[in-house]
């Protein structure tokens, strides 16, 4: 059995809900073409982050992993790759958190780059009508953090390329950015079939036809 990992984050700062959640949760135990999904939500307190997702992929196993987050972006943005540093500078974890210029693992990489085909998610998104972009920063908050976190353990595992895994930031909603109409956002329904998408292409492996 393949499994597929697909992990979103908790409701933080003046949002009540976060889109990560709602389709982590939503995927949890569909089943692709034989793949089985696991959806797991990841409570976004700064201490717990990365034992929550070294449980989840040592009880798992995952051939895939899709960690999912939100951001103020103008679309879906396909993260390249994750740095080891948590530095806040506005919303604070929701444990109260702040952390300043900390690195996250000490004497761990600098960065680890994601093992996903983030050019040919990009374009498969695209050829679907679905806004998309690969993304060079994934910040140096919670997302950037289980990012960062995911990859050290693949490798401390000798896992990293074995496993396809990387990190995908969603945007707001629009019932979001009621206070704020200028603002970008996306329909879940579009974020929800972008993250199909990509499964789809990812589980395709060898049978697809780039």
């Amino acid at each position: 059995m393949v499994i597929i990992l697909v992990t979103g984050f908790e409701p933080f700062g003046e949002y009540k809900t976060n889109p990560s959640q709602e389709i982590a949760q939503n995927l949890d135990k569909k089943r692709i073409n034989g793949f089985k999904i696991i959806g797991r939500v990841i409570p976004l307190r700064y201490k717990e982050i990365q034992s929550l997702i070294h449980s989840h992929i040592a009880e798992n196993d995952p051939d895939i992993i899709l960690a999912l987050g939100q951001a103020p972006r103008p679309s879906i943005s396909i993260e390249r790759v994750a740095i080891n540093i948590a530095d806040v500078s506005k919303i604070g974890y929701n444990c109260g958190s702040a952390p300043k210029d900390e690195k996250l693992v000490e004497e761990g990489p600098v960065a680890y780059f994601s093992t996903l085909p983030i050019r040919k998610i990009q374009e498969y998104l695209r050829k679907h009508n679905i806004p998309c972009y690969i993304s060079n920063s994934a910040g140096t908050f919670g997302c950037n953090q289980i990012f960062y976190y995911m990859m050290n353990y693949l490798e401390e595992s000798s896992r990293l390329a074995k496993v396809q895994a990387g990190f995908i930031h969603l945007p707001l909603t629009p019932e979001q950015v009621i206070s704020s109409p200028h603002s970008a956002n996306m329909e879940l329904q579009v974020m929800k079939r972008a993250i199909d998408l990509i499964i789809e292409y990812l589980v395709q492996g060898d049978k697809r036809n780039d």
